[in-house]
């Protein structure tokens, strides 16, 4: 009976690609937002995310990609942050806030002037429809994940030594500002990578909850990405049987399952959870 319930939703093309694609959603989501926790930046992924949606209203208008356009706002926000922050005396989490305010309104006044004239589902794109993905978005996914796995490979010491010691990496002459910008080409490409499987507003957790359950657990950068991405990928698969039996919205489900494990690490974690006796947890190493 319970192999039955593994492989009856298999048996529909859409359950497939729907699957493929939250596997790789979660896999692309832990490892760049592994970066994001450690670096405290985890409100950064959330102003991208939000400020994907004028680029996705503005490339519907124009008949363009609107994934191309929602990447390319994503960008266009960081620059902005980065340009507040510097030429005034506000902090990061002030220039964050105004960015996310600013892009998020104008997103939703842009897709309600679209509305007026088109069929446009603004809940497809705040929520996600990884049920509709195609066989070519899966493809996209795909190759989206391949090639930020291969750059965080490819870089990854150059990353945790800019991750954390900014000013020892900069006194040692690595190109910050691109590793800088690197990082936020990742991010960007994580999100539109996720928006259809849970949509704007909730990228931002399959983000941060599967590689801050994994921080719980373990200690070192590698072991997080590696878990954090074994804790998204059972939550999107978990989250869409959920989807599938119990006629839920598949986001929101994905998202819970991985709320669910976050909670169990909080309070059980050998190292930090708060159920566990204060003698009996291990001493995180220095």
């Amino acid at each position: 009976m319970s192999l039955e319930l593994l492989i009856d939703p298999l048996q529909y093309n859409f359950m497939q690609r729907a699957l493929l694609v939250s596997t790789l959603v979660g896999i692309i989501c832990s490892l760049v937002g592994s970066y994001l926790m450690v670096q405290r930046l985890s409100l950064l992924g959330d102003v991208i995310s939000h400020s994907m949606l004028p680029g996705l209203a503005i490339a519907f208008m124009l008949g363009a990609n609107i994934y191309l356009g929602a990447f390319i706002a994503g960008i266009f926000s960081t620059l902005i942050i980065a340009g507040i922050k510097a030429r005034s005396r506000l902090k990061e989490d002030a220039a964050m806030g105004i960015v996310f305010s600013a892009f998020f309104a104008l997103g939703i006044i842009l897709i309600t002037i679209i509305q007026k004239d088109n069929r446009i589902d603004l809940f497809h794109f705040l929520f996600g429809n990884v049920l509709g993905v195609t066989a070519g978005e899966v493809r996209d996914t795909a190759i989206i994940t391949l090639i930020v796995a291969l750059v965080i490979i490819l870089f990854y010491k150059e990353l945790l030594f800019y991750t954390f010691d900014y000013e020892g990496a900069q006194a040692a002459g690595l190109p910050i500002n691109f590793l800088n910008f690197g990082l936020m080409l990742l991010i960007a490409g994580a999100i539109v990578a996720s928006l259809n499987t849970v949509g704007v507003i909730l990228v931002m957790a399959l983000l941060i909850t599967p590689s801050a359950t994994a921080y719980l657990l373990v200690k070192r950068l590698h072991w997080v990405m590696i878990l954090g991405a074994m804790i998204g990928i059972i939550s999107s698969i978990t989250g869409m049987y959920l989807s599938y039996y119990f006629n839920l919205p598949s986001g929101p489900a994905i998202v819970m399952v991985a709320i669910g494990f976050f909670s169990l690490a909080f309070c059980f974690s050998p190292q930090e959870g708060i159920f566990i006796p204060s003698q009996r947890r291990n001493k995180p190493k220095a």
